[in-house]
């Protein structure tokens, strides 16, 4: 929940005075066994779903903390996580909203009847190795609420396969571009000296020996000449689909 979202479960009557009120407050804390210290106002603060990294935690552990999660929300997405925390999260939430991104190894929880589409973002890849990081950035985009555009495979390496996707892209409206690139990481800069709108690249953990695992992605792009280009780091798709979502959804509620 956001603000917005808060304020109007309150006026429905789905939530009474004190909830809301806890909802709004910046201390909101609960204790979630031995383990977690969940902030239930940081969503309402910062208008990005909770996120949780699995990775080095128990699929007991992950199911505990959804379960609280869900007591006040409908969506919580879980990175990093595996089929067992998948098995896990079935026994506590029904099946149905439960969907699994085994490629990008996110889980996505999502309750809600209705997902309107307010925003609108592009994902462009250099290379189909870096599409597992793509489709983190397009789920947490998704989920916020921007319809998503993709283009794969389009990287440096044959330059003007990328020209039509990005033009196309830029003809529908959309108001953020993420470009996904592993390697020397160059597709990024190349896209952000051609396009209006801001561009969040991601560099990705592709790439051979020195510099291989994302460093040399990820200079390149903080080298980048073009303004314009902010960058993530390595392999943080879920950080460039909400960067992204946040300034599309902002510039719809302007319009």
């Amino acid at each position: 929940m956001n603000v917005r979202d808060v304020l109007d479960a309150y006026r429905k009557g789905d939530i009474d005075l004190q909830r809301a009120e806890q909802l709004l407050r910046m201390d909101f804390l609960e204790r979630v066994g031995e383990h977690t210290l969940f902030d239930h106002a940081r969503e309402a603060r910062r208008g990005i779903p909770e996120v949780i990294w699995g990775e080095n935690k128990s699929p007991e552990m992950v199911a505990e903390i959804v379960s609280t999660v869900l007591k006040d929300r409908d969506v919580v997405l879980v990175s990093r996580a595996s089929p067992e925390h998948v098995k896990a999260l079935k026994t506590t939430v029904d099946k149905e909203h439960v969907r699994y991104i085994e490629r990008s190894k996110l889980i996505v929880v999502d309750r809600r009847k209705e997902r309107p589409k307010i925003g609108m973002i592009g994902i462009l890849t250099a290379g189909s190795s870096d599409i597992a990081v793509a489709e983190e950035a397009k789920a947490m985009a998704e989920v916020m609420g921007c319809e998503v555009l993709t283009e794969y495979d389009i990287g440096v390496a044959a330059l003007h396969r990328f020209l039509d996707p990005l033009a196309k892209m830029l003809d529908q409206g959309v108001d953020a571009l993420v470009v996904v690139a592993g390697m020397e990481g160059a597709l990024p800069t190349v896209v952000s000296g051609l396009a209006d709108v801001p561009i969040i690249g991601v560099p990705t953990s592709v790439g051979y020996g020195y510099g291989g695992k994302g460093e040399a992605a990820l200079m390149g792009m903080l080298q980048t000449c073009s303004p314009g280009l902010v960058v993530v780091n390595i392999d943080n798709g879920i950080a460039a689909g909400a960067t992204a979502a946040l300034i599309s959804l902002r510039c719809r509620r302007k319009r």
